[in-house]
């Protein structure tokens, strides 16, 4: 019987992370990709279960940012079909990391062709484009700053500084073949750019929407809910404190309160 319940976990996250009906099939580790055995990144991106955190941290980040919560609203089924969009991204998330050279390149090429057609304007008037350097460089910091917080929370609490450089240097290389400019290198610079972008950061009833869907998505099974309420609340762990005050007329769950208390898990600047 407990092979049975691992064989139906391990078909549902396969499910998740490939369409079937467009004949998706798991990625395959080659290493003449971007990357290689020997990186951060192959380690830090094969976890699936902190991914699946960090990924929906880095989505409650990025929704702060009104222009890339409007391309989201106007362009995207998100709203309508939030599994649709989470599978496409961590697919490009995994070939750009372990797919071939040639792979990654492709994946990287479709999302910026996405890009190129996303394109609108703010409620109050300003224009916005998907493919601007600036958002880009905002959605990547996001993504890698959480990506390795839940690897370092759950996973490898020890992780040296170095090692911390290493991974947020490997991730530069996607960022700017996506087109983002002055891409933040270490993890010094990644606090340093997530602070320097909180003056451009705003909560709307937009962005509530949004959140709540992240956090308490339809679930197709009722005897999942408990691992994803866990989950939710371990996202919002993640965050910065800032970030978690900034949303905290959103409905997010509060921080554990006994973060503090686990000197292995320190709380997020």
């Amino acid at each position: 019987m407990q092979q049975v319940v691992k064989d139906l976990i391990a078909d549902r996250v396969r499910s998740f992370f490939n369409d079937r009906t467009r004949g998706e099939r798991p990625v395959e580790r080659r290493g003449d990709g971007l990357f290689g055995p020997g990186s951060v990144a192959w380690k830090v991106h094969g976890d699936v279960t902190t991914m699946m955190v960090g990924g929906v941290a880095a989505l409650l980040m990025q929704m702060l940012h009104p222009s890339v919560l409007a391309g989201v609203w106007d362009h995207s089924n998100f709203r309508y079909d939030m599994h649709g969009r989470l599978r496409r991204t961590a697919r490009f998330v995994a070939l750009s990391t372990y797919g071939s050279w040639s792979e990654a390149e492709e994946a990287i090429a479709r999302v910026k062709g996405v890009h190129q057609r996303v394109t609108g304007s703010l409620p109050d008037g300003e224009p916005y484009r998907a493919n601007d350097p600036e958002l880009l460089t905002w959605v990547h910091a996001t993504e890698a700053y959480c990506f390795l917080e839940a690897w370092k929370r759950f996973v490898q609490p020890t992780m040296s500084p170095a090692q911390q450089d290493r991974y947020f240097l490997e991730m530069r290389k996607v960022a700017l073949r996506l087109g983002a400019d002055d891409v933040p290198a270490s993890r010094r610079e990644i606090l340093d750019y997530l602070q320097s972008m909180r003056r451009q950061l705003d909560v709307s009833e937009r962005t509530r929407e949004i959140i709540k869907l992240l956090l308490f998505p339809p679930l197709q099974s009722v005897a999942f809910m408990p691992l994803q309420r866990m989950m939710s609340q371990a996202a919002v762990d993640l965050l910065p404190r800032w970030a978690s005050f900034q949303c905290g007329n959103s409905g997010l769950p509060r921080p554990w309160p006994d973060r503090k208390r686990h000197s292995r898990f320190p709380a997020n600047p």
